[in-house]
């Protein structure tokens, strides 16, 4: 390079491809906490809003909490492939709407879902390669059992219920990329936050690598 010119621009970053961030676990372990803390904590990570066909509570914004729609609207988006999950829930439909998750992906902004292991897997088969799956183990099922009383906002049969579900769920764990169990909360968004950082990092979502690359070794030239 001769002396009188200007040196190329530093690159800052490299351009990547955006993920989908499953976290996973059965009820009462602290999945909702560790996601509000990834959501508040992160610039570059969004929650899914998922479509629902129940009525809007009070407080409920269209697009904020939920995108609200009835049953034909709701059928209507599944048989047209513009969901990426969806299940029955009490007789209300529930889904993760394809079109914003896709539009994020492809801007570099990652989406966040907080669904169980049978979303996980409708998502992942719909957008394979761009989801990661985190799942979220209690210490043991008597500590589980504890917290679910300690809420205090259960039935004894609805507890009864969810421990019973937690054995079934925690079965599916080998579906998942990574796992971790949450004994100290702190440690737990540690943990998540490595899992988000690394699956970011990976070389095959660096859509800007050889560009990134390029413009390294072209200032040798």
């Amino acid at each position: 390079m001769s002396s009188d010119a200007h040196p190329a621009a530093e690159p800052s970053h490299i351009a990547r491809r955006g993920l989908c961030l499953v976290l996973a676990a059965p009820s009462g372990t602290g999945k909702s906490a560790i996601t509000r803390e990834l959501l508040a904590f992160d610039h570059n990570l969004s929650l899914s809003i998922s479509v629902t066909t129940r009525a809007p509570r009070p407080y409920e914004r269209e697009g904020v909490h939920y995108f609200f729609r009835d049953q034909a609207e709701f059928d209507a988006m599944v048989q047209s492939g513009d969901m990426l999950e969806w299940a029955g829930v009490f007789g209300r439909s529930y889904g993760s709407p394809r079109a914003p998750v896709e539009a994020a992906l492809a801007s570099g902004r990652d989406v966040l879902f907080d669904i169980d292991w049978q979303g996980y897997r409708q998502v992942r088969a719909a957008l394979p390669g761009d989801v990661v799956g985190l799942y979220i183990m209690p210490p043991s099922l008597d500590e589980l059992e504890r917290r679910l009383r300690t809420r205090a906002s259960d039935s004894e049969a609805e507890i009864q219920r969810r421990m019973a579900t937690a054995a079934a769920e925690i079965s599916h764990v080998h579906e998942f990329d990574y796992v971790l169990v949450n004994n100290d909360f702190q440690v737990a968004v540690s943990q998540a936050r490595s899992v988000l950082t690394a699956s970011r990092l990976a070389l095959d979502r660096l859509t800007g690598v050889d560009a990134f690359t390029a413009t390294l070794l072209a200032q040798k030239t």
